[in-house]
């Protein structure tokens, strides 16, 4: 009987239990005259609050676009489905997303004129030509990291030579310096060049003049012709619209933008677009490098270019160079134009709607060119 007694007391607790699990009829269990035996894990488990876990709402990211031509914002649609070499009215089209500050994504779309390019087959590249001057090995190089992914040999060797204007050239261009109370240096070529001429000149720069600069590299390196001062030293980000956007600052001044005879410079457009006044002086000017030291061309499977001079220079020191095999990469529109003027073909073109930089241009050709 004891026994049975013994049972039955477990089933009706195990079912009061139960009752409080689920919330039903649990004052009444509670309020029972005989205590229930529960260990102590069962108690803690009944006497925590079921509570839901509480999730942020997520926040929806709301994109932007800004369209800067009337045939992007035609042709949107198409070029975000197309593949990227869609030809459209002649112009190719840059779709460039970026995070700002308070997290909205922002679709820039940047025109580039469209380049028709060669179909001639992308062969093994083995030694690659780039004419520019031979970097430091020690310093981070793109050019560097593209020799050890594919195992090709890169050379450098550059095509052109920069040369300072004589004061009597300079003086045929009838500007005036001491007119303008602030200079542009968008490179230091410039800045060496500046400060030269107004030696030559015997002209003092007044220490009012105020200097903006492409970077911030640019902005340092001018200690080596005045004092440093940062009041009077503005730089932007290595991009011609950051410059343009500290300059518009300073709009009641009077800039002088010293530049080369043959590089159109895009930043004195984008200032009279904004009604600043700005001069465009030559103070140096880009030849042809003598390359008598390269024997032949025949050993390079690509060469690459960045300037319409540089293209110039093949011309006049191999006028009898003939293409065939050897592919050739050109850097911007006018070079582009150059190559094709002078009768070679174009196979690798920068920037374009994929690729903003050679570097990445020619890791693509690479790619399939160099295939195992």
């Amino acid at each position: 009987m004891l026994a049975k007694k013994k049972i039955a007391k477990k089933k009706s607790a195990k079912k009061v239990i139960k009752k409080i699990k689920k919330g039903t009829k649990s004052k009444k269990a509670l309020n029972q005259k005989k205590p229930i035996k529960i260990s102590a894990k069962k108690a803690k488990a009944l006497s925590k609050p079921v509570t839901k876990p509480v999730t942020k709402p997520v926040k929806k990211v709301v994109q932007k676009i800004q369209i800067k031509t009337v045939k992007a914002l035609k042709s949107l649609q198409i070029q975000l489905l197309a593949p990227p070499d869609i030809q459209n009215n002649g112009d190719q089209i840059l779709i460039k997303r970026r995070r700002r500050k308070t997290k909205k994504e922002v679709i820039v779309i940047k025109k580039f004129p469209y380049i028709e390019l060669s179909t001639y087959p992308k062969h093994r590249v083995k030694n690659i030509l780039v004419s520019q001057p031979n970097p430091v090995e020690t310093e981070k190089n793109p050019y560097f990291d593209l020799a050890k992914k594919y195992n090709v040999n890169i050379n450098f060797r550059q095509f052109i030579k920069v040369e300072g204007l004589n004061a009597q050239e300079f003086r045929a261009q009838r500007i005036d310096i001491l007119e303008h109370g602030a200079v542009i240096l968008t490179s230091k070529f410039a800045a060496d060049h500046y400060f030269r001429i107004c030696n030559e000149m015997r002209i003092t720069v007044p220490e009012s003049i105020k200097y903006f600069c492409i970077n911030e590299q640019t902005a340092y390196y001018l200690q080596k012709h005045i004092q440093y001062r940062k009041r009077k030293i503005f730089f932007g980000h290595g991009t011609i619209t950051d410059l343009v956007d500290v300059i518009k600052k300073n709009k009641n001044e009077k800039f002088l933008l010293p530049a080369s005879d043959t590089q159109k410079e895009q930043i004195a457009e984008l200032l009279d677009e904004v009604n600043i006044s700005v001069t465009k002086a030559i103070f140096y000017k880009t030849v042809c490098a003598d390359l008598s030291d390269l024997k032949s061309l025949a050993e390079y499977d690509l060469m690459v270019f960045f300037t319409p001079v540089g293209i110039k220079s093949l011309k006049h020191n191999f006028p009898n160079f003939k293409q065939g095999s050897t592919r050739i990469a050109a850097f911007g529109f006018a070079t582009a134009n150059m190559v094709k003027t002078l009768g070679y073909r174009l196979d690798i073109n920068a920037p374009n709607i994929i690729n903003q930089s050679m570097t990445g241009a020619l890791d693509t050709y690479l790619k399939e060119s160099n295939k195992k």
